[in-house]
């Protein structure tokens, strides 16, 4: 039997027959019950406009005033970017260049990647040349793209410091919830064995 025709469950390695799954149908690990694919309808179109919508959230995200803190007629407000910056010497520089790298750096490189990798297929064009590289990249940048536990960190936070001082959410904040979201919504609609597949035809054409 052709290798191609066998893929593996990403949790347990139980090995299972490709075969073409219909669109809105989820196929699932025999062993283990993991999803293997679940194909949707416009699936890679959704998927690039929600990267290019959690870009533009990045963005404003890290430039927008993130909250203003209030205490005895004083106020001071900053965003993600000055505090990266104000920690960026002595000996918090590490850490402050961890939290740039983790919570801009690494989740805007993953978006540029799934864009890369799936605009032009959306749209009905071949692959961009070394696509199938870069959406390996996207993969690997996934556990490490951490803004949406950076805004859950924040919140925790807040309800700490709101008892020593009024605290405002700015702008920055709000960006950061949509990203959630953003987030949470891309990753559910990516269907990788459907990707990989794609890649392969598109290729050939």
């Amino acid at each position: 039997m052709n290798l191609d025709q066998i893929i593996a469950c990403p949790m347990c390695d139980a090995l299972h027959l490709d075969q073409e799954v219909q669109k809105q149908s989820v196929a699932q690990c025999a062993r283990c019950g993991t999803v293997l694919a679940a194909p949707k309808s416009g699936a890679m179109t959704r998927i690039a406009m929600l990267s290019i919508t959690a870009l533009i959230l990045l963005m404003a995200a890290a430039s927008f005033p993130f909250l203003s803190l209030r205490v005895q007629g004083f106020s001071h407000q900053a965003s993600v970017l000055d505090t990266i910056l104000a920690f960026a010497t002595g000996p918090m520089l590490p850490l402050s260049l961890a939290t740039g790298f983790l919570i801009l750096l690494v989740p805007a490189a993953r978006y540029c990647a799934l864009i890369y990798t799936l605009a032009p297929m959306a749209i009905g064009y071949r692959p961009a040349p070394h696509a199938a590289t870069v959406y390996i990249w996207s993969e690997r940048l996934r556990p490490w793209a951490m803004a949406e536990i950076f805004i859950i960190g924040v919140a925790v936070a807040l309800v700490k410091v709101s008892g020593l001082a009024r605290v405002e959410l700015g702008p920055a904040f709000w960006a950061f919830a949509a990203l959630l979201v953003v987030t949470i919504l891309t990753d559910s609609s990516i269907c990788r064995l459907t990707v990989w597949k794609t890649l392969k035809i598109r290729r050939t054409i």
